[in-house]
């Protein structure tokens, strides 16, 4: 639909000054899914609301995916790419058979992402939110995934058994509990707290998944988990700690120290 220059300036006006800080983005996605003047209006005072645009619109891309979105779930961010690329690098055969595990899968993004690029490959995503997992399957179905993945409740890697994983992959809630406060109202007033909040120190996630993701690997088996940009060091050596020899960092496209990655020793 065609509008208005004064209608779009208008728009425009508005977002810029609710702060948004990429608003000529915003308003022109907003304005291709819009179906009316009404409706685009309805959706710019949601997003000057500090309402994500991610909800807004209902789906957000990751990946070379299609994935829908909700509050129940955070929205998924390309420096989470980071991590898809560092565990397909570390792959030699990419039409092996490999089975993979995703923890706090929330939308499924990761396990989603690396499912898609490995033809042979299952996994499974678990999460403590019904309704995280919810949007989960909707998404498997939605980029054509399902009969490859499941998805259940669970706490971290509690029900799986001992070496029963060749990849295990994690974006734990890693922000310190003090700070969730100071984050940008699209994050603290919009998306799940349980996805985000670190404990004290945001490490809490870590020093419970390092252990078992250790024992449920396969010797010689990857492990991947998203980090906090100032979280490397701290991680890597709760890495070490869990029995994970060589722990790496890689860092994401604004060069800040996003995956702590490694492999468990081939016996």
């Amino acid at each position: 639909m065609a509008y208005s220059q004064a209608q779009t300036a208008a728009w425009l006006a508005r977002l810029k000054a609710a702060g948004i800080d990429e608003a000529s983005f915003d308003l022109r996605h907003i304005l291709l899914a819009a179906i009316n003047a009404e409706m685009a209006d309805s959706m710019v005072t949601r997003r000057v609301n500090r309402e994500p645009l991610s909800h807004i619109l209902g789906d957000k891309p990751f990946w070379t995916l299609d994935l829908k979105v909700t509050p129940d779930v955070l929205t998924p961010r390309a420096d989470t790419e980071t991590l898809v690329e560092v565990v397909l690098k570390q792959i030699d055969d990419w039409q092996a058979a490999l089975r993979l595990a995703d923890f706090g899968t929330g939308s499924g993004a990761i396990l989603l992402a690396l499912v898609s690029e490995l033809p042979n490959s299952h996994g499974i995503g678990i999460d403590l939110s019904e309704s995280a997992l919810a949007i989960a399957r909707e998404n498997a179905v939605r980029n054509q995934l399902s009969d490859r993945v499941q998805f259940q409740t669970g706490d971290w890697a509690a029900g799986l058994a001992d070496q029963s994983v060749d990849i295990a992959v994690s974006n734990p809630p890693y922000i310190a509990s003090a700070v969730l406060a100071a984050l940008d109202p699209e994050v603290k007033d919009h998306e799940p707290h349980l996805a985000l909040d670190g404990g004290a120190d945001g490490l809490n996630a870590y020093r419970l998944l390092m252990p078992q993701l250790f024992r449920i690997l396969v010797p010689g088996g990857l492990m991947a988990v998203e980090i906090g940009h100032d979280q490397a060091g701290a991680v890597s050596e709760l890495a070490r700690s869990a029995g994970f020899a060589d722990a790496r960092t890689a860092r994401d496209l604004a060069g800040n120290d996003r995956t702590v990655w490694a492999r468990k020793r081939e016996k």
